[in-house]
């Protein structure tokens, strides 16, 4: 990508690159997690995370990718401490299975990175019969963090070192149904469009960062959460979507980024020692940008806490 390459406050743009934006930091002593890391910046987050000499724990619904993500990370980086466990977001059972591995094994856990997502999918519900974008992309996510939290509290009080918790949105947050939010409609199929259920998951992203955040300080926790928009990528994220697959082949190389550019500013909010203290901010080429003012509406944000906690309660509670 070599439009909009004019550095923000940071030192940072649009065509810096995840190695670029961590250059110089050591990681050595902390633990993260990231979703979605079999392909993509996912993988290019773990990757580089690693390089850092971060312990990186690969969440992932591909175990076989995973594997082969890992065995390429550590062959470039011998020294890589990476694992990959099972996770698919859509089903809150592994979900809960992958926070319960993961919380009995005594690991810590200093960064969460929230990366999976699906984009533009017809309707298809869950394996919790819950629109499948909505259920992936927020509230899959939404547990996790949840059943993570006494893990990542407990990790920060011991090593008195800031937690951190980065949730990958996207612009197309700006974007959704012309009446209004319809969290409470995600399951109706009558009038679905794709791209702007996937616009209204993604609102959900930064409004469950901005919440998040709210709670964490009120619990004086010394753990922060944000979120961005990596950018336009030519990920597999799009293997939904024809149309932008398509204009992806055609002008991507112009106007998109290539992968180690889409997980900069993911890698910058997971890292960089100018990120410290700063909690409920949308980030964006490495930068804190304005989301939408739908976005950071702090009544919307409680209430889709409130839903989200509804949906995400055992059968037996």
């Amino acid at each position: 990508m070599w439009l909009f390459k004019r550095k923000g406050p940071s030192g940072f743009s649009s065509s810096s690159t995840a190695e670029e934006v961590t250059q110089g930091i050591d990681g050595s002593g902390l633990t993260a997690i990231v979703t979605g890391a079999s392909s993509g910046i996912g993988a290019e987050t773990a990757r580089v995370l690693a390089l850092r000499g971060v312990s990186v724990i690969m969440g992932v619904r591909n175990m076989a990718a995973g594997q082969e993500v890992k065995d390429a990370i550590v062959k470039e980086t011998p020294e890589a401490k990476v694992d990959v466990l099972e996770l698919d977001l859509s089903s809150l059972a592994s979900v809960r299975n992958f926070a319960k591995e993961f919380n009995s094994s005594g690991r810590p856990l200093n960064i969460l990175i929230n990366n999976a997502g699906v984009m533009g999918t017809t309707f298809e519900l869950s394996k919790d019969d819950i629109e499948l974008q909505f259920a992936t992309n927020h509230l899959g996510h939404f547990l996790l963090t949840n059943l993570l939290l006494d893990t990542m509290k407990k990790t920060c009080h011991q090593t008195k070192r800031e937690g951190r918790i980065v949730i990958v949105a996207s612009e197309f947050h700006r974007y959704t149904y012309r009446e209004g939010v319809r969290f409470d409609k995600i399951n109706d199929q009558e009038g679905y469009n794709r791209y702007l259920a996937y616009g209204q998951s993604k609102l959900a992203n930064v409004l469950h960062a901005n919440e998040l955040a709210r709670r964490l300080k009120e619990d004086d926790a010394d753990i922060t959460a944000n979120s961005l928009h990596p950018g336009g990528i030519t990920t597999n994220l799009y293997r939904h979507s024809g149309i932008f697959r398509g204009l992806g082949s055609i002008i991507g190389k112009f106007v998109y980024k290539n992968i180690p550019q889409g997980a900069s500013t993911t890698c910058y909010v997971a890292l960089h020692p100018q990120v410290k203290g700063i909690r409920g901010e949308y980030f964006d080429n490495s930068n804190i940008a304005k989301a939408s003012s739908m976005a950071m509406d702090a009544d919307l944000a409680r209430r889709l806490w409130d839903f989200s906690v509804s949906l995400t309660k055992p059968n037996d509670s």
